[in-house]
């Protein structure tokens, strides 16, 4: 129950789904996902380490830079699954299609 709930509560928030839909599609550092949801540095970090945690999101040190991506589900039946459907979910959504566009 306690890893289902950690992957509910990363879905929680409509900027973290957003980060999810733009890492299906490529690798990106904290300053582009700031960029393009407009938010604080700091808000990103926080929302990608949620992420992390809940084993949807992964991270690759590159020299100065840390890039992140979708997670292979490894860690968690219920991030597996999510991740396996998050290409189908959301794809005629409005803000999303602007995002990944």
């Amino acid at each position: 129950m306690k890893e289902f709930l950690k992957v509910a509560k990363a879905l929680s928030d409509h900027n973290r789904v957003k980060i999810l839909k733009m890492l299906q599609h490529k690798r990106l550092c904290v300053c582009e996902i700031r960029a393009l949801l407009q938010i604080a540095q700091p808000s990103v970090s926080k929302h990608l380490k949620i992420l992390e945690k809940a084993g949807l999101v992964s991270s690759e040190k590159d020299g100065l830079w840390v890039n992140y991506h979708l997670a292979d589900g490894s860690s968690s039946p219920y991030a597996a699954s999510l991740l396996g459907n998050l290409r189908h979910w959301l794809s005629d959504d409005p803000e999303i299609t602007q995002l990944i566009a």
